[in-house]
């Protein structure tokens, strides 16, 4: 994970603007919003990573409830077209996404349907997508 974080912040480009990092009260907040769990990667990311910009992708966030990318506007989206309720949304990519169980498995919703390509973890994820977009 540390590595992951830190690879990624040497990354991250500079905007004029940058992301902010959620306080853990921020985050109870979004739980108490979405009324499910953060996986712990999912809150690991959230607090320690969630400032990157890197590339195409853009997970969700949790400090600014304006972004287009806080994760229970994200999420609430997902689940009125259809994703399951027990799926956590995050990374948005049009109609489709990047989602979460409730076990950390990271899998990906596309019209309806899953993939068959699970990650085992957020990190997994994040390596292997998010790094390499």
């Amino acid at each position: 994970m540390n590595d992951i974080i830190e690879q990624l912040q040497e990354l991250s480009e500079t905007v004029p603007v940058p992301l902010e990092l959620p306080t853990f009260e921020q985050l109870v907040e979004v739980e108490e919003q979405i009324l499910i769990g953060l996986p712990n990667d999912l809150k690991e990311f959230l607090l320690y990573g969630s400032d990157v910009i890197y590339g195409t992708i853009e997970p969700v966030t949790a400090a600014d409830p304006s972004s287009h990318t806080y994760l229970p506007e994200v999420a609430c989206y997902a689940w009125s077209i259809g994703l399951p309720r027990e799926q956590i949304a995050i990374c948005q990519i049009g109609d489709s996404f990047y989602c979460i169980d409730e076990e950390g498995q990271v899998l990906f919703w596309k019209k309806g349907r899953f993939s068959d390509k699970v990650w085992e973890s957020f990190w997994h994820w994040a390596e292997d997508v998010w790094l390499n977009r």
